[in-house]
């Protein structure tokens, strides 16, 4: 079922003394894909700037801008308007050498390998590859995404932004970031290209129309087995209608919603707010 989605996102920024000046660039406007439509986006910025956008090499909108006077504080706040409808049936997965010859020969390639963030000991990949044993690509993905959530419980504050995934294992909590990029890199290790999505998710499916509902950002993957199918390992549930897609990439700094330097004194902390209303 359709669902038409107000998504509110602001990130405030409070700096420890002035800034003199800051150089930003955010990821926070929803694609166009299939089953997702944008149907309005602004990103406004107080103290009010110029602001710029292009595409960046993942497919991601960026919107840039710069403040050059000085400012005490920074207030991003990003305005969607998004129609989403639920995924269809899952395509039929090639063999997994169909699958590895298909990658070897593509972009698909920038999928397979591990980055910083991605990077497991051996025994995890060893792990995973048990439970991935004798499955076709879906029934893989599903199973190594089920050995990680069974792992690693969602813990809201368990972790940091460079926690790393054998971390997020080794103290069987994380968030959402945590749990992505464990699932990302031991599917990797199974065979399956894996990518970063990062994003909103609704926080109720049968939200009240028109009824604010306070959530916050999200990450799941999609893996490629024909095409690229989404699935959230933090809530064992392939990524539907209540999901939202913002940027995709090998990991969360291909993603990053809000990248910024300044010149000033170090200190002060972001604070991030979203806001979901369902109006249709």
């Amino acid at each position: 079922m359709a669902r038409r989605l107000r998504i509110r996102h602001t990130t405030r920024v409070s700096y420890a003394q002035p800034a003199s000046s800051s150089h930003n660039e955010v990821r926070m406007t929803p694609l166009t894909l299939p089953g997702q439509t944008t149907l309005d986006a602004r990103v406004t910025v107080s103290p009010a700037t110029s602001v710029w956008s292009y595409w960046d090499y993942w497919g991601t909108q960026v919107t840039g801008f710069d403040l050059m006077d000085p400012h005490e504080d920074l207030t991003i706040t990003a305005s969607s308007l998004v129609e989403t409808s639920a995924p269809g049936p899952l395509p039929t997965a090639p063999t997994w050498g169909e699958l590895s010859e298909r990658a070897a020969g593509s972009r698909l390639l920038e999928f397979i390998g591990p980055t910083e963030r991605t990077t497991v000991p051996k025994k995890l990949v060893r792990k995973a590859r048990g439970a991935a044993a004798g499955l076709a690509p879906h029934e893989a993905a599903a199973a190594v995404s089920e050995m990680v959530a069974d792992r690693v419980a969602y813990l809201p504050g368990a972790t940091g932004v460079n926690t790393s995934p054998a971390e997020a294992w080794a103290q069987r909590a994380g968030v959402c970031q945590d749990i992505t990029h464990l699932t990302i890199a031991l599917l990797r290790g199974v065979g399956l290209p894996t990518r970063y999505v990062s994003g909103y998710l609704h926080p109720e499916r049968e939200a009240e129309l028109h009824r604010p509902v306070a959530g916050q950002s999200h990450a799941w993957i999609e893996y490629w087995a024909g095409e690229w199918c989404g699935y959230d390992p933090t809530n064992r549930v392939r990524a539907d209608e209540s999901h939202v897609v913002v940027a995709r990439g090998r990991d969360y700094d291909d993603v990053t919603p809000h990248k910024g330097v300044y010149r000033g004194v170090p200190g002060g902390a972001p604070e991030v707010s979203v806001e979901f209303t369902r109006v249709a």
